[in-house]
């Protein structure tokens, strides 16, 4: 109780330590726990998913279990009753899911009928039938002939039903007699077998009906025990086949039940064996459990590499306060040592005060963290969170786990100080104390110059093996990314950090010496004071470097993946919505042409067939030596001006897209692809990213307007074949050619990939008039909120049927609905913010503290003669040198690791799709939010400054003994 007491009031005495530790630990504990929670919510997506894709066969939570009589063996009905009563009773209970269906269904060997009055029924007809009993028959079909079964023989008769469809494809009838004999030498005489019923199944998909309905055809059901008891025991009658069939729900499976779950169903194959030979499993969901399995670790893996950083400056702010904590009572340990606590009493009272806080922290950390799961969850880009069905988030047991873990790798953390300062007599402390001015560890044994090396070996793979990662699968494109593209700019921003560190003392020093002649006495003092004490400084500095760059980092990342991978999209589809309508062909017969006269075809008026043909299937025009020529195919135009007329449309376009041969100079240069469209129309539903030209779109849309045979090429295609503006091309269409003149080049065009087929751009009026109308795209640019449904429905309403539609807003929606996307997005996010919380905390309790343990030094000061005003500008310089110039290394670190490590993000397999070039993106946002965090910490330093001095008392401050 005493040391309860004693620990109570050192708490109570540095509350604001103590409330600060413990925020530390409940963000590292929130952090860690939300991340295995989301990834248990995102399997139960998976899981969801899985079992709608699989809906069409068996369900994902399948288990069949068969016994399989092996030759002449003979059933032990001890041992199947074992076995049985094994997997009704313990299965359930050892798989621990809800049921969806449950079915028992033994059979004995099929066999040939035979009627038992061949005057009544056909002999001739052949009828294969195996005599079987299922569990819960009777729920789950419905009577539609006749009368249920009896659950014994009539007269020795076994009666039994049978499905309808089996009833017409045997030619059977209600009441029917067979003999049913018994195959395999065992002397048993047949059977008789009367059908008194017929029934369907009431619902065709139910997981109940495993054995699918081709083999119901085949069966006749007779009650359960009729068969164990007249069968199996009276008759001796061999079992042929058992099947136990269970269906399982796995909606609510978590991440830790997935490799237990597994081992029990990799162990029941030799449990069911042991009880009955030639038992196994037949059918489990063993495969679904491995892939949940792979899925979930990857997803955490991610996660965890992503948050890694994030949650090492957590645990790096819980150490920094800590040893504040420590430096404050450090005199005390100290004397309390000298005075006869023993070093075990000391580090019980740190060791017990650790583990009250990590007590709270576990209690609060996992709630904070289940709300940093929805978050999560619910993020749809960087900052972005909105409000849709959300991730079916709860506490499980892993990652509470997790939650003890972070707390005792935090109280470690903390512990280790307290040891060593446990162990510490009064004596040597005031030596060490002396000597306060050392260089820390990582500068004598050069960690950051090795972390730099590291740093740069990583950047240098990431640029020998960029085709790792499309190995991998992570790319941009699926909104996954390899976690060492974070791991290792994380990495970086430290290793920077530390170098600039390591260079600040002399950069002091160097001040010092060239200013001491001039400088004022308060810009002297505080270089001096900072060149005497710089290692004080830095742990405040690296904390501000380190959560400021990683801000800057995931910002930028963040927005770098979201921006650059929508871009993609938008740029494959080119607009909103692509529509193709139906479009009728006929054809028209041409005029008989003499074979041996080898002339033109007939064709509208234009030499060589011109005009005459149209779509795929046209032939060319020479008809030399052919017979009679092929017909003629004319396609019948629907109406453009529907389109634009559609409610929800904002504009509309046509645009004809058709592979064509491409001549200059009288040389083939190869394919490629014609894009005709309208200028004025395309400008408004076109999408173009204004980056990627030299001049507005709109500059080149207007050449096609002044000139009719205007086409607008790719840069690198001009390039290639040194072709300029001015210059003619032509362009087969419908085998037709048509001849062009070049008017600009541009390196990319909405739709179109250079690196795969050249495009050409032209007036789509002109290649009309040149060649036969042919089906065309119609382009839309819808109104914000507009669906597609009702234009589909307006236009059948005009008779116009659509062939296909392309909707790029729903493909942005199903990437924003990819876990994995949620889950960077969501960490990247957090991130941010506990980056810019831990930062603003950490900064104020830092100067807090710093300017309470200066007291003596400032009377000092002051009773030496210095103004308020000097002592105030004084330590705003101090501020600006140490907090001021960490910020601004945060931020430039920050950027410069982004500069360096993004681009590794467009990766070699996805280079050719994705709309270049690859922009590294610093949203003004993100930077105006740090900006803003770095202005209140500032202004906060500023005001705790000027409340301490204003309230210095001299003659209070200028006394005998130490500062506390």
């Amino acid at each position: 109780m005493p040391m309860l007491r004693f620990l109570f009031r050192k708490m109570w005495n540095t509350r604001w330590l103590t409330l600060s530790t413990l925020a530390g630990l409940i963000m590292a504990v929130a952090f860690t726990t939300s991340i295995p929670m989301y990834a248990d919510g995102s399997l139960k997506r998976v899981v969801a998913k899985s079992l709608e894709e699989k809906s069409g066969g068996l369900p994902a939570g399948s288990v069949l279990i068969r016994y399989q009589v092996s030759g002449s063996d003979k059933t032990d009905l001890d041992s199947l009753n074992d076995v049985d009563q094994y997997i009704r009773e313990d299965i359930p209970k050892s798989i621990a899911f809800p049921q969806m269906a449950y079915v028992r269904s033994w059979s004995i060997r099929g066999s040939q009928l035979s009627p038992e009055d061949p005057k009544k029924i056909d002999p001739s007809k052949r009828r294969q039938m195996t005599l079987a009993s299922q569990s819960g028959l009777k729920d789950h079909v419905e009577l539609s002939q006749g009368q249920w079964a009896a659950d014994q023989t009539q007269n020795g008769v076994l009666e039994v039903v049978i499905h309808e469809e089996a009833m017409y494809r045997n030619d059977i009838h209600i009441g029917d007699v067979f003999n049913y004999p018994i195959t395999g030498g065992l002397g048993i005489a047949p059977l008789k077998v009367k059908i008194t019923g017929a029934v369907r199944p009431k619902q065709e998909g139910d997981p109940y009906w495993f054995q699918g309905q081709e083999a119901l055809l085949t069966t006749f059901f007779l009650g359960e025990q009729v068969f164990a008891n007249e069968l199996l025991k009276n008759k001796k009658i061999p079992l042929n086949q058992a099947n136990w069939y269970y269906a399982f729900d796995l909606k609510e499976i978590q991440t830790s039940q997935l490799s237990p779950l597994q081992r029990k169903l990799e162990r029941l194959d030799i449990t069911l064996y042991q009880k009955l030979k030639n038992t196994r499993v037949d059918i489990s969901f063993i495969p679904i459990l491995q892939e949940f399995r792979v899925q979930s670790l990857q997803l955490q893996l991610l996660l965890f590499t992503l948050a890694a950083p994030m949650i090492a400056m957590v645990f790096y702010y819980i150490v920094m306060n800590a040893k504040q904590a420590l430096d404050r009572q450090r005199n005390v340990i100290a004397v309390i040592r000298s005075r006869g606590g023993s070093t075990r009493q000391i580090i019980w009272i740190y060791l017990l005060e650790g583990l009250l806080l990590g007590a709270v922290a576990l209690v609060l950390g996992p709630l904070l963290g289940w709300f940093m799961a929805k978050s999560i969850g619910s993020s749809s880009g960087f900052l972005t969170f909105v409000d849709r069905k959300a991730v079916p988030v709860g506490v499980s047991a892993e990652a509470l786990l997790y939650g003890v873990a972070a707390v005792v790798i935090a109280l470690m953390a903390s512990l280790i100080p307290a040891i060593v300062f446990a162990k510490a007599s009064i004596v040597s402390y005031k030596q060490k104390l002396a000597r306060s001015d050392r260089k820390p560890f990582w500068q004598k044994w050069f960690l950051d110059v090795l972390l730099l090396a590291l740093a740069g070996y990583g950047y240098y793979l990431f640029g020998q093996r960029q085709d790792l990662f499309s190995q991998t699968g992570m790319t941009t494109d699926q909104l996954s990314v390899h976690p060492l593209l974070f791991f290792v700019p994380a990495l970086s921003i430290m290793a920077l950090g530390l170098f600039f560190l390591r260079l600040f003392p002399w950069l002091l020093r160097l001040g010092n010496w060239l200013g001491k002649r001039f400088l004022p006495v308060p810009v002297y003092l505080t270089l001096t004071q900072l060149s005497r004490s710089s290692t004080a400084y830095y742990p405040l500095m690296l904390l501000l470097i380190l959560t400021l760059g990683l801000g800057v980092y995931n910002a930028s990342a963040a927005r770098t993946i979201d921006l650059n991978s929508t871009d993609r999209i938008l740029y494959s589809y080119g607009t909103d919505v692509v529509m193709q309508a139906s479009w009728t062909a006929v054809s028209d017969d041409l005029p008989t042409v003499d074979p041996n006269a080898g002339q033109q075809s007939q064709g509208g008026g234009q030499p060589g067939g011109a005009g005459g043909q149209g779509g795929s299937g046209g032939q060319g025009g020479q008809q030399g030596g052919q017979g009679e020529p092929p017909p003629k195919m004319r396609y019948i135009e629907p109406s453009f001006q529907v389109f634009r007329e559609l409610e929800g449309v904002d504009h509309a376009a046509r645009v004809l897209l058709t592979k064509s041969n491409i001549v200059v100079s009288g040389k083939s240069l190869g394919q490629g692809m014609l894009m005709g469209i309208d200028n004025v129309d395309f400008a408004k539903v076109g999408w173009f990213r204004k980056d990627l030209f030299k001049v507005h779109p709109n500059t080149y849309l207007n050449l096609l307007g002044q000139y009719e045979q205007a086409v607008i090429i790719p840069t690198s295609f001009a390039q290639k074949h040194s072709i300029k503006p001015g210059d003619s091309i032509s362009i087969t269409v419908s085998q037709q050619p048509v001849d062009f003149v070049v008017v600009a080049t541009v390196p990319y065009w909405p739709s179109q990939y250079p690196e795969q087929m050249p495009f050409f751009i032209a007036n789509l009026d002109y290649v009309f008039d040149q060649a036969p109308v042919t089906p065309y795209e119609v382009w839309l640019k819808m109104k914000d909120g507009a669906k597609v449904a009702p234009l589909i429905e307006g236009l059948k309403a005009k008779k116009i049927d659509i062939a296909s539609v392309k909707d790029v807003r729903n493909e942005l929606i199903l990437q924003k609905k990819h876990p994995a996307r949620g889950g960077v997005f969501g960490i990247l996010s957090l991130g941010f913010l506990v980056s810019v919380l831990v930062s603003l905390v950490g900064y104020i309790l830092y100067w807090f503290f710093n300017l309470s343990s200066r007291v003596v030094q400032f009377g000092v000061l002051r009773a030496m003669g210095l103004s308020r005003r000097q002592l105030t500008g004084m330590l705003l310089l101090e501020q600006a040198f140490t907090a001021g110039l960490a910020i601004a290394l945060g931020l430039g670190i920050g950027k410069l690791t982004s500069y360096l490590f993004l681009p590794f993000l467009q990766t070699a397999e996805n280079v050719k799709t994705q709309v270049p070039p690859f922009r590294v993106i610093f949203d003004s946002r993100d930077t105006g939010q740090l900006y803003a965090v770095v202005a209140v910490m500032m202004l906060t330093g500023a005001a705790l400054l000027f409340l301490h001095i204003r309230r210095l008392r001299v003659h209070q401050a200028v006394k005998l003994g130490e500062e506390k």
